[in-house]
């Protein structure tokens, strides 16, 4: 597996967070917000500018990241005006993902319904029945585009999204029959809010095949109080979850990327600091063995 960062979690100046990822030997940049646009909205003078700022440093394009289809609601349906605008930019990000060797591109879901099944009363009082039923139409059209333009969507595992577990997510898949064309991007602190334990119930969920990227970050997060607060990578709930995570992918061979999704601060606002805090545990964790230690490579 391979180490990278969302680079506009140290800055959005391109320039800038490649010479940060330069100091710790990170070889793939997550695109998501670069200078003042999120990526499907440079022109194309810009995606070139990026190109070569990306292969002149040495690096690789692990992800072209943009928020599709976050906003969209169980009463959106396919081709209306809003799913129309999200198509139009995903097909944008395709376009963008070509010219910069970007193998996968991120797509996320419409907002959370929170309780889609239920059971002995349940399915009467408290679901939100057929809410579910209004996701796979959005995504199907996205599928077949990614299929024809051969490359590969991840479905981000979101806060506040229907997709909000690994869970949710391989139900996705599964409804969408798009195992192939469609893979889970697994951000197990946004899972936290759905209160699924990220390792070993999230991870196993996703075994045969499902998995396709990761975010790491670590949280703390108060549901009833509907707080979330960022954590120092190791400080937060997922400190005790993420070696046996990390020695699972070894075992089993997980060849992708992983991504520092770098949005905590010390509390000045100051995210390039925050990154600098938490970088040096998420190398220790997820990085490859030194040759016959017990711990693993700073």
């Amino acid at each position: 597996m391979e180490l990278g960062v969302i680079t506009d979690g140290i800055s959005r100046d391109l320039d800038h967070a490649l010479g940060v990822m330069d100091e710790f030997d990170l070889d793939h940049a997550e695109l998501q917000f670069v200078w003042e646009s999120e990526v499907g909205d440079h022109t194309p003078q810009e995606i070139q500018r990026i190109k070569d700022l990306i292969t002149g440093r040495g690096k690789k394009v692990s992800c072209l990241s943009r928020h599709v289809f976050a906003g969209m609601t169980t009463a959106n349906r396919p081709g209306d005006a809003l799913h129309t605008k999200h198509m139009d930019a995903l097909k944008r990000v395709v376009e963008m993902a070509h010219i910069v060797g970007s193998p996968l591109v991120r797509i996320m879901t419409s907002k959370k319904e929170q309780i889609l099944w239920g059971s002995h009363g349940a399915e009467k009082w408290n679901v939100a029945n057929g809410a579910w039923d209004t996701l796979p139409p959005l995504i199907a059209p996205a599928v077949e585009f990614a299929r024809a333009e051969r490359l590969m969507l991840v479905v981000e595992t979101g806060n506040g999204t229907m997709v909000n577990s690994c869970w949710t997510a391989r139900k996705l898949i599964d409804d969408l029959d798009a195992k192939e064309d469609l893979k889970i991007l697994w951000d197990p602190a946004n899972n936290c809010w759905a209160h699924e334990t990220a390792f070993p119930d999230g991870y196993k969920t996703m075994a045969g095949g499902y998995l396709g990227h990761i975010h790491i970050k670590d949280v703390r997060v108060d549901t009833p109080r509907a707080h979330l607060e960022v954590r120092r990578m190791g400080e937060g709930q997922l400190a005790s979850q993420f070696q046996p995570m990390a020695d699972a992918l070894r075992s089993d061979g997980y060849d992708g990327v992983i991504s520092l999704e770098s949005v905590y601060h010390g509390g000045d606002g100051d995210f390039e600091a925050g990154f600098r805090a938490c970088i040096g545990t998420f190398k220790s964790l997820f990085g490859y063995p030194t040759n016959g230690a017990q711990g693993y490579a700073q």
